[in-house]
C-alpha cells in the first residue's frame, strides 16, 4: 500500500475507536491549537513577520493564485515520490527549515525535531541559532540526512569552526543565510520588548563552541559595552532565567559573570552586516561539502552565485520575517530557475503549508522545499511525535496530489500543470 494511502487508512481507523490525529492535519487548526498552549512572548516570535506583514500574508496568497489542472487516465496506480539531492535519495522533496530557539515551543527543541526528521527519512538543517547544539542532534539522527545553517559572524575563525564541527557531525551540505545580516522590524516583538537571545536561548551552537567560548574570555572582543536594562522585578527574573540556561551551572554563572558575557559576545559577533560575494571563496576555503546560499529572491543574484561556484539555491523571503513588502518567494522562483539553468539544485523556503504547495513549487521548477512555521506549531502540540506526525501529513498529500494530477514520477511534474490568475 502506498504512504499516502496507509497513511489516510491510520487516520480513519483511529477515528473508528474515537482516536483523532494528535496534530490537527487543517493549518488554520495546527496555528490556533499551537497558540493555545504557547506563550504570548513565543507566539508573537514564531508567527510574527516584518511590518505590516504583508510579505507574510503575499507568500499564502501566491500559493492561492495558482491553480493546480489535474490530467486524467494517466495510470498512477504507483507513485513514486523520491527525490535525490547532493547524492543522497530521499523518500520526499522535503526539508525541515531551519529554526531558532526552538525551546520557546518545547523543551526537547532540536533534539525532538531531529529525531522526527530521522524518522520520516527528511533532512533537518540544523539552525545556527539552535536551543540544542549540532552534536546532539546529530547523535539522535543516526546516519539520517541534515544539513547545517551558517549565519556569517564578523569572526571569520568563528565561521570556520562551525563549518568544521557540521562536517564531523556529518552534515551533508551548508546553508549560508543571505538575508538576516540585520535583524528585520518586527513589529510582535517589539511590542513585547522581547528578544529571547538577549535571556540566553537559542545561542546552544555557540556556547558549545571552542572558538567562541575563547572569545567569551577576551574581553577586548567586546567592543562597546552593551546598555544595562533598568533594575526592576522582571530584570532579575530574566536574569536568574539566564544563569539557569547558560552551560556552567547556577552559581558557577553567577560568580563568574560568565553568563552575561556570553551573551554580549553572541551580540557582539553574530552576524556580519557587511557581508559580501567577495567573503564567499573563504567558506569554500574551509570545507569540502557542498554550499546552499538561501535568500535569492533576484535572478541577477542567482545568476552571480552560480559564477561564485556554489552548490545550490534556496529562493526564500525568511518566511516574510525580514523585509515588509517583499516578493513571495513562490513568485520569484520561476525567474530564479530560469536564470541558473536545470542543472543546480533549487530549493524554495517561505509560505509551505502542505504537500500541494509542494506539487505547485516542483512545477514551478524547485527540487524541493522547506517546511518552516508548521513544524514548530506541531512540535508546541504533540513534541517529537507531533513533529513526525505533521511530515506524514506532508508526505502523504504531496503524494495524493501526485497522483490525483496524474503524475507517476516527481520527473512527471512540470508547469503545464498549473495556471495562475486572480482570486
Amino acid at each position: 500500500m502506498s504512504f499516502a494511502r496507509e497513511r489516510q487508512r491510520t487516520i480513519y481507523s483511529s477515528g473508528m475507536s474515537g482516536l483523532l490525529p494528535r496534530v490537527p492535519v487543517d493549518y488554520d487548526r495546527l496555528r490556533a491549537a499551537a497558540r493555545r498552549v504557547l506563550s504570548a512572548e513565543a507566539f508573537a516570535y514564531i508567527e510574527g513577520g516584518a511590518g505590516h506583514e504583508q510579505t507574510l500574508d503575499q507568500n499564502r496568497e501566491a500559493f492561492r493564485r495558482l491553480r493546480v489542472i489535474p490530467r486524467m487516465l494517466a495510470g498512477v496506480e504507483r507513485v513514486n515520490t523520491s527525490v535525490t539531492l547532493f547524492n543522497q535519495q530521499l523518500p520526499a522533496p522535503f526539508l525541515m527549515a531551519p529554526i531558532g530557539v526552538l525551546e520557546l515551543a518545547h523543551a526537547q527543541a532540536d533534539r525532538a525535531v531531529a529525531g522526527a526528521a530521522a524518522g520520516q527519512g527528511i533532512p533537518m538543517v540544523f539552525s545556527n541559532q539552535a536551543s540544542v547544539s549540532m552534536e546532539e542532534c546529530a547523535a539522535v539522527m543516526g546516519q539520517a540526512p541534515r544539513y547545517f545553517q551558517l549565519y556569517w559572524s564578523k569572526n571569520n575563525d568563528l565561521v570556520a569552526s562551525l563549518v568544521t564541527r557540521a562536517e564531523a557531525a556529518g552534515c551533508s551540505a551548508i546553508v549560508v543565510t543571505l538575508d538576516t545580516t540585520l535583524l528585520g522590524w518586527r513589529p510582535r516583538d517589539l511590542d513585547l520588548g522581547y528578544l529571547p537571545f538577549l535571556r540566553g536561548m537559542g545561542i546552544a551552537q555557540y556556547t558549545s563552541d571552542p572558538v567562541f567560548l575563547r572569545m567569551v574570555n577576551d574581553p577586548t572582543l567586546l567592543g562597546e559595552p552593551a546598555e544595562r536594562p533598568r533594575l526592576t522585578v522582571t530584570t532579575l527574573k530574566n536574569l536568574v532565567s539566564l544563569l539557569r540556561r547558560y552551560p556552567g551551572g547556577f552559581f558557577e554563572n553567577l560568580t563568574s559573570g560568565r553568563a552575561l558575557r556570553g551573551v554580549q559576545t553572541f551580540i557582539h559577533t553574530y552576524s556580519r552586516p557587511s557581508l559580501s560575494w567577495e567573503d564567499l571563496p573563504f567558506l569554500r576555503s574551509v570545507t569540502r561539502l557542498p554550499i546552499l546560499l538561501k535568500g535569492i529572491l533576484h535572478p541577477d543574484d542567482a545568476r552571480r552565485a552560480v559564477d561564485s561556484g556554489v552548490d545550490g539555491i534556496i529562493v526564500s523571503n525568511h518566511g516574510g520575517r525580514q523585509i515588509d513588502g517583499a516578493l513571495p518567494a513562490i513568485e520569484a522562483l520561476p525567474n530564479v530557475v530560469s536564470a541558473v539553468g536545470p542543472d543546480l539544485p533549487i530549493l524554495l523556503d517561505s509560505g509551505i503549508r502542505g504537500g500541494a504547495d509542494a506539487f505547485k513549487a516542483l512545477a514551478l521548477g524547485a527540487t524541493g522545499v522547506l517546511i518552516g512555521r508548521p513544524y514548530v506549531y506541531a512540535l508546541a502540540i504533540g513534541g517529537q511525535q507531533g513533529v513526525y506526525e505533521l511530515l506524514a501529513h506532508y508526505r502523504a498529500e504531496f503524494e495524493l496530489t501526485m497522483a490525483l494530477a496524474g503524475c507517476s514520477h516527481i520527473g512527471d511534474i512540470h508547469s503545464d500543470f498549473l495556471r495562475s490568475g486572480p482570486l
